[in-house]
């Protein structure tokens, strides 16, 4: 083993986003953080393009776009989740920002030790991935926040009607095939119980 005289504390901050809540705004019935939040929308990605691949003849590196999804949302550790009402509120708001998410990038590419931050730099510079990776960490990330909201509304809380329906015509909108597919073939029995899920199998 090699040794290194180089200290980092990427992997501290990492470990910190099981402590970043999401939907500040609203009343939740079940809190969810950004670390587990990461997790989903990596597994969505990799299912979406793998559906891509084996479904309507994609050419998609399902792996590499499920590391990069781990790190879709790295950022909000020195950010914090600024809830999407407020960061699309105006657009001056939302290049302010931009601009603070990108300085936070910079920052945490600078905590690794040097011989590895060409390795870190697409998962955590987004914008450096092919743009078909791009929108399938983008698809799931939406399907996430859906299934989250579907899950609120089960648990009574009314809070994530609009947010349901609006995500909802927006996963409609991004007219990729394998987000159909998913949506049809697995979001239904996401609502199932326990119980229920085990009948149906």
């Amino acid at each position: 083993m090699q040794d290194t005289d180089t200290e980092s504390s990427f992997y501290a901050y990492l470990s910190r986003l099981r402590w970043i809540k999401r939907w500040g705004l609203k009343r939740n019935a079940h809190d969810e953080n950004v670390m587990e939040h990461s997790w989903e929308v990596a597994v969505l990605a990799h299912t979406l393009a793998l559906i891509k691949n084996r479904y309507f003849d994609g050419n998609v590196d399902a792996n590499a776009i499920a590391t990069a999804a781990l790190y879709h949302d790295i950022t909000e550790v020195i950010t914090g989740d600024l809830p999407t009402p407020i960061k699309y509120h105006s657009p001056a708001i939302l290049d302010a920002y931009k601009r603070i998410e990108h300085q936070a990038e910079t920052e945490l590419l600078k905590l690794l030790p040097e011989v590895l931050q060409e390795d870190f730099r697409p998962l955590i510079r987004h914008e450096q991935l092919p743009c078909e990776h791009q929108q399938i960490i983008k698809a799931a990330d939406k399907i996430s926040a859906y299934l989250k909201c579907q899950a609120e509304l089960k648990a009574g809380n009314a809070e994530f009607e609009l947010a349901a329906r609006q995500l909802a015509q927006n996963i409609l909108d991004l007219q990729q095939p394998e987000v159909v597919f998913f949506m049809q073939a697995f979001v239904p029995s996401c609502g199932l119980t326990l119980d229920g899920l085990m009948q149906s199998n």
